[in-house]
């Protein structure tokens, strides 16, 4: 009950640990007015609100020119980091968007420390309050806007310390217009209000009502001389006598005290401040140096500490990243030594499968050198039938050539043959017709002459008949013995030609065997051809036998079915077919065939064709 303001407030700040008591008052409203706690009357003495309990504001009743020179203990810069945050945040202080942006980041730093991006996630700054309504108002922007600039400035202050940031923050709010200024309505007469006196820790000043930034006019403590106040008037007296006296009003006696209050308690700090610290400054500044030294230190401690953490866990993350790289590593190795055992084995069964295909390839090798060779020899055997052949081939086609021009001599003996028979034929009718003629003579002689006897005559017509017929039948033997002369010659050549054919139907079948792709075949083929074309050119009398149709009838046909017979040189015919005897002067066909010449499609047929004019057609 006996305590005077002084005791409340002493109580205060022991409870706060705060020793810069000078700056800070207890504040209270009564009847719409704040007003300071006075220190030298008792508590209840005062007019504080009839309350229970009665509510008191800790406030920064005076601020300091400097905030980094003046403010020494940790406590006092927080205290007045609360207040100078909130009072831009209620637009007490006027602030730029792009300064309170700045101070908003710092205000993060000092709440959270360091950015950390895995830690402070978006949509951490959620609840939290650091622009002013106004600026929120001014810009349309989204809250994950306006964090993600405070975040980019944020991430910026990396490495300061809380309490730094704190005195940042104060350090840019001291050079705020409406810093530390308390603002109170006046007037130059009784009734106009178009004045605000601003009370500061650098002087008063005179603004106009709608403008708190740029003072009208501006008194410093060290220009003032003396303050006074006679109820609502207030008199301020420059240092200089020559100077004007400025004079005002207020609304209340309560706000000329509460002027003067304030002039009294920033000029005694002015003063202060212009003067040699005392002792007990002396002390606080030397423990602020210390205390500041002390924690540079550990800052540096921290951060050596927290580096050293981060290398460690640096190293920790790349030993763990090792470790897994190398147990991966390890995992493959034993993969990889897994893979080399199977390729291992694989290996071994390809290395005796090709063992076993080498020794394979070695007996191929020395089976192909073998062929090789029986080939070479072969081939050399081969280039030697070849030129054998060859050669009996030019001597076939000589000998066929022969036998055309030998075919043509027969034919043209036969053709005088055969003119000859007509010759001796028509000589025999004639002969026959005389001998007739003669025997009609005779006959008629006898009847005209009687007395000749006919004994007589009919012999000396007989003698000449005899002797022209025996002379008919001399040359006819003479004919026929000629013919058949020459047809057995001609039997003779033809058995050694179709000899020669059949050796050369042998040795033919030996080379298809052999070589068929020589080209032998071929060659054949045109042989035969010429021996076609030889027919072609075979003399009238042979083609109106048909020899030349019977040769293209047989080529286009099949080969028959029946082999040679050795003995005759002549087609066994089947079983079923029998040899029907022809008579003399009719036509008898006896047929040789080679058969089976040539690998090709074309099939050569050799046909020997014989009949009863003892002329034989190949």
């Amino acid at each position: 009950m006996k305590w005077k303001g002084k005791d409340l407030f002493d109580l205060v700040c022991r409870a706060l640990g705060l020793r810069e008591t000078w700056f800070f008052g207890l504040q209270y409203t009564i009847k719409g007015m704040y007003t300071w706690l006075k220190m030298d009357k008792k508590v209840l003495d005062q007019e504080i609100p009839k309350e229970d309990p009665v509510s008191f504001q800790f406030l920064a009743k005076f601020y300091p020119e400097k905030v980094e020179e003046e403010l020494l203990q940790e406590i006092t810069q927080h205290l007045f980091f609360l207040q100078v945050k909130k009072q831009i945040l209620d637009e007490e202080i006027y602030c730029s968007p792009e300064a309170t942006v700045l101070l908003a980041s710092y205000a993060v730093q000092a709440k959270y420390g360091d950015y950390d991006p895995n830690f402070h996630e978006p949509g951490f700054l959620a609840q939290e309050e650091l622009l002013p309504k106004r600026v929120l108002r001014q810009y349309q922007m989204t809250a994950d806007m306006w964090e993600e600039k405070i975040s980019a400035w944020y991430a910026e202050h990396r490495g300061i310390a809380r309490d730094e940031a704190k005195m940042n923050y104060l350090k840019i709010a001291q050079d705020l217009e409406m810093y530390g200024v308390n603002y109170f309505p006046i007037a130059q007469n009784k009734s106009d209000t178009d004045l605000l006196l601003g009370v500061d820790a650098k002087g008063i000043h005179v603004y106009s009502i709608n403008n708190r930034f740029s003072p009208n006019k501006s008194f410093e403590w060290s220009g003032i001389r003396n303050i006074s106040y006679s109820e609502k008037e207030l008199t301020i007296k420059p240092l200089d006598k020559k100077a004007e006296v400025f004079k005002f009003f207020s609304s209340q006696l309560k706000v000329n005290k509460l002027i003067l209050q304030l002039c009294i308690g920033n000029h005694d700090l002015f003063m202060r401040r212009r003067k040699v610290d005392s002792i007990e400054i002396q002390q606080m500044k030397a423990q602020a140096r210390e205390e500041k030294a002390r924690k540079k230190m550990e800052t540096q401690r921290l951060a050596r500490e927290k580096q050293l953490r981060e290398e460690a866990e640096r190293a920790k993350e790349e030993l763990e990243r090792r470790l897994f790289q190398m147990e991966d590593e390890a995992r493959q190795a034993n993969e990889a030594l897994l893979r080399s055992q199977e390729t291992a084995e694989l290996l071994a069964e390809k290395a005796q499968i090709a063992e076993e295909e080498a020794k394979l390839l070695a007996q191929n090798a020395a089976e192909a050198e073998q062929e090789r060779q029986r080939l070479e020899i072969t081939a050399l055997k081969t280039k030697e039938e070849k030129r054998l052949m060859e050669q009996k081939m030019r001597e076939t086609e000589l000998i066929a050539v022969k036998l055309v021009k030998e075919s043509d001599r027969r034919a043209k003996e036969a053709e005088h043959l055969k003119q000859d028979l007509h010759e001796a034929r028509e000589a025999e009718r004639k002969a026959k017709q005389k001998l007739l003629d003669v025997t009609k003579l005779n006959y008629f002689h006898v009847a005209r002459y009687p007395h000749h006897s006919p004994a007589d005559t009919r012999d000396v017509n007989f003698d000449k008949g005899c002797v022209k017929m025996d002379l008919k039948d001399v040359d006819l033997k003479r004919l026929s013995f000629e013919i058949e002369r020459e047809r057995l010659d001609y039997l003779e050549k033809s058995k050694k030609f179709e000899d020669r054919l059949k050796e050369l139907k042998s040795e033919i079948q030996a080379l298809k065997l052999e070589e068929k792709q020589t080209g032998l075949y071929s060659h054949w083929s045109e042989v035969l051809g010429s021996l076609d074309r030889s027919i072609g050119n075979a003399p009238s009398w042979m083609k109106t036998f048909g020899v030349g149709d019977l040769f293209d009838t047989n080529l286009k046909k099949p080969f028959p079915a029946y082999p040679l017979n050795a003995a005759s040189s002549w087609p066994c015919t089947n079983k079923s077919q029998h040899t029907v005897p022809v008579e003399k002067s009719t036509f008898q066909t006896n047929t040789l065939v080679a058969s089976n010449v040539g690998t090709g499609t074309r099939k050569q047929i050799i046909k020997v064709q014989q009949h009863d004019s003892d002329v034989i057609y190949i």
